[in-house]
């Protein structure tokens, strides 16, 4: 998929639930609205819009979609553009990944996801440590 971005940690012992948080924290402070859904044994995924700005540059039912999935020694963070989803916070993530959770975007969603992403990738990265 153009754009996507796959992080892999180690050894890190991450507190995924605050880790989840401080995503979620980050991105209502750029401007994004945020949903989460439930933890599980799969993840939990997190998707970000930004109303208006957003719209103009990708459909209006997509979002950046962000899922960490794994154990505190050792998670994945994957990070892409998605279909936002509407009650994600009570969908469970088994569901959601047998829905289209990551889409494959063309050239003009592609330069705004990786410009958006590379900022989330380095404020996981501080997160982390």
């Amino acid at each position: 998929m153009i754009g996507e971005k796959v992080l892999q940690f180690q050894q890190k012992h991450t507190d995924l639930g605050e880790l989840t948080a401080k995503i979620q924290s980050y991105l209502e402070a750029e401007g994004f609205s945020v949903q989460t859904s439930p933890p599980s044994s799969h993840g939990t995924v997190i998707q970000a819009k930004k109303g208006k700005f957003l719209a103009e540059v990708i459909d209006a039912d997509r979002a950046m979609t962000i899922m960490l999935a794994g154990s505190p020694d050792d998670f994945t963070v994957r990070i892409g553009i998605g279909k936002w989803l509407k009650h994600l916070g009570v969908a469970a993530v088994e569901t959601l990944l047998l829905s289209d959770l990551f889409l494959v975007v063309d050239v003009a969603e592609s330069a705004w996801s990786l410009e958006i992403e590379d900022r989330l990738v380095k404020q996981i990265d501080t997160l982390v440590g």
